[in-house]
């Protein structure tokens, strides 16, 4: 259904709010709500992603120090299977959402504040057991969080604006990174201010979103109680119904599964196959984060705009995971540092650009909108998380057989990402 007969569709449903909603969808968003939708993102991945990459291994540091290593791998592995499963199930729930302060608000704003909840466990946490659950308990509230994020972009943004509004999604996460840890370094010396102070502002951020938001969609109609076969329709969308959208699916998680084997085994990388000295290693790493996430703030936007401009999708989309493939390729078989950071910067284009346009794609062909938008992003975003979980667990045999090549490694990770590329075109709903 394209959106012209999907707004119609909605103008019929005989549903409180509807009306409102249609209204809603059909006027181009403005400036303001762009940016206060791209700092609700913004302020949502800086409360989540501060402990992960620094809060929670000093924490960990101060409770089981003699077991630091497989104590934090515990954490943020149980983690991220609560956000695995947590977004899809949150984001069904949402759907299905009725109350005066429409379907997204409650769980916009309610998993800011169970995230700060949250992040309040993390900082008072006195053993492994009592920061695991606080911990699982931030994921959830964030990934609830995040399903109603997503849906917004298909409620709210006419597709004429997607790639544009799609393209500030994409820059969020890096911005979110630097910000939050500017912010650890800066209260440093205080447990609860590195936590609690990042929360409070995703807090800040979600609440000025929901007041920005035009009407909302309505709940679905005449639901059927929530049982078993509900539960695991969650994580689940029949490929032969949907299979634009399976495609789409397919394509994010094969370029996931190569930028999972880049960033988690890029140390070892550095080490055995450039020869740093271990104790240099932290320092390049920063300086080529610093480099590619720059560039994927820039394309990311540009990338966007663009896209909404000549009205295409898949040719970006194509384009950029090839970009993504030929840097892999240009940093598997460099000896240099330098060229190691040039392929650096060129996966920050190509991720910036990916991201923005590929989100926009998936939002022009998402399943059941009117009626299952955030339960579909969640289990969407389940190819973004799952590489993240299988990669690391299939690398250490893959190495095994190669004689620690990481060049080898990511050649595959190369082919993974290019082999996304060629799926997209798979899709046929959009250009």
């Amino acid at each position: 259904m394209d959106d012209d007969k999907a707004d119609v569709a909605v103008a019929e449903m005989p549903q409180a709010g509807v009306d409102d909603y249609a209204w809603a969808r059909a006027r181009p968003v403005s400036r303001w709500f762009m940016v206060v939708y791209g700092l609700a993102y913004t302020g949502m991945w800086m409360a989540l992603l501060s402990p992960l990459l620094v809060g929670l291994a000093m924490r960990v540091q101060v409770i089981d120090p003699a077991h630091a290593d497989n104590s934090l791998s515990l954490v943020v592995g149980v983690g991220a299977l609560a956000a695995l499963f947590g977004n899809p199930f949150f984001g069904r729930l949402s759907d299905r959402t009725v109350s005066r302060f429409g379907v997204r608000r409650p769980w916009l704003v309610g998993g800011a504040l169970m995230g700060v909840a949250g992040l309040a466990m993390v900082a008072q946490a006195g053993s492994i057991p009592e920061l695991l659950l606080g911990w699982c308990v931030t994921q959830l509230a964030y990934n609830a969080q995040l399903a109603a994020l997503a849906a917004i972009l298909s409620d709210q943004v006419p597709p004429s604006q997607r790639g544009t509004v799609s393209g500030i999604v994409s820059i969020s996460l890096p911005v979110g990174m630097a910000a939050g840890t500017f912010l650890v370094q800066a209260f440093a010396t205080s447990t609860y201010a590195i936590f609690m102070v990042p929360g409070v502002i995703a807090l800040i951020a979600a609440s000025a979103l929901a007041g920005a938001l035009h009407g909302d969609r309505p709940a679905v109609a005449h639901a059927a109680p929530y049982g078993w076969r509900e539960f695991a329709g969650s994580f689940w969308i029949d490929p032969r119904r949907f299979p634009d959208f399976s495609w789409t699916w397919c394509s994010r998680f094969l370029q996931f599964a190569g930028v999972a084997l880049l960033l988690t085994y890029q140390e070892l990388y550095l080490i055995h196959q450039l020869h740093c000295p271990p104790h240099e290693a932290p320092h390049r790493i920063f300086l080529s984060t610093l480099l590619q996430s720059t560039m994927l703030a820039v394309f990311g936007v540009l990338g966007g705009r663009l896209s909404d401009a000549v009205g295409r999708r898949k040719a970006f989309v194509s384009g950029a995971a090839l970009l993504y493939a030929l840097a892999l390729l240009l940093i598997a078989l460099t000896r240099s540092f330098d060229w190691f950071l040039v392929g650096m910067a060129v996966t920050g284009i190509a991720q910036g650009a990916y991201l923005a346009v590929d989100l926009a794609l998936l939002t022009d062909v998402l399943p059941e909108r009117e009626t299952h938008a955030a339960r579909n992003l969640g289990i969407f975003n389940i190819a973004s998380v799952l590489p993240q979980l299988l990669m690391p667990a299939m690398a250490p045999g893959i190495l095994a057989m190669t004689g620690d090549s990481y060049a080898v490694l990511f050649m595959l990770a190369a082919i993974l990402v290019a082999a996304g590329a060629w799926t997209i075109q798979r899709v046929q709903g959009v250009r």
